[in-house]
């Protein structure tokens, strides 16, 4: 079973991927932990990867995509995988049909606007401890204090709403031409992510079960 992810930054991908693995003996792969693992065994694409970081530059979806096939064919993913965040764009997504990687179902989690930007901003951190504390689901006692010592919180500049709100727009714009074309190709799934975590649950179970036991995994 092949499974790609979808989904706006705290949208939720990251709390369901461990069910949806454990369910159906997946392997998940996130574009990040991939390319941290490439670098760091010094893989061929991995040297590349570090030498375009290094240089300041994106790493290319040539690249990018290497490392992926790479992962792919790891014993861990012989039963399948879980591709989290990837493809991002469409001419990663065709890279991947080129190679003949099907993937079995895309499931698109969506979120509105305003709550995905109450999950990603407003994160405030007690840089000596790393004590982190949230305007909205995790309050500090007195605003913009540690609880414990009473010293400054500190905001990273990526936790800040107008970023929030650029970086929600980039992943939309680059991402809109993925549902297309997934839909197209008979897999695409958009479900409602801003549910509770159990109903989120039983909804990709819906999605998933049929092609689990079709493919002997379930």
């Amino acid at each position: 079973m092949k499974i790609v992810l979808m989904g706006a930054p705290g949208c939720g991908k990251g709390t369901q991927s461990p069910y949806i693995q454990e369910r159906y003996g997946l392997c998940h792969l996130s574009t990040g932990d991939m390319l941290r693992d490439a670098v760091a065994r010094k893989t061929a694409n991995g040297k590349l990867a570090k030498d375009a970081m290094d240089a300041g530059r994106l790493v290319s979806d040539d690249i990018v995509f290497g490392i992926v096939k790479d992962s792919i064919k790891s014993p861990e993913c012989r039963y399948g995988y879980i591709l989290d965040g990837y493809p991002r764009t469409l001419q990663q997504a065709k890279m991947m049909e080129d190679a003949g990687e099907k993937i079995d179902k895309v499931i698109d989690f969506n979120v509105p606007d305003e709550v995905i930007l109450k999950r990603t901003s407003g994160r405030w951190i007690h840089k000596p401890s790393g004590r982190t504390y949230h305007e909205v689901f995790r309050p500090p006692r007195t605003p913009g204090k540690d609880d414990v010592t009473g010293e400054d919180l500190y905001q990273r500049p990526d936790d800040r709403r107008e970023v929030c709100e650029r970086r929600l727009d980039i992943y939309k714009k680059e991402t809109r031409p993925l549902a297309d074309y997934f839909t197209k190709g008979g897999v695409y799934s958009m479900i409602n992510a801003n549910q509770t975590v159990d109903e989120v649950r039983k909804t990709i179970a819906a999605l998933l079960d049929p092609i689990g036991i079709a493919t002997g995994l379930k």
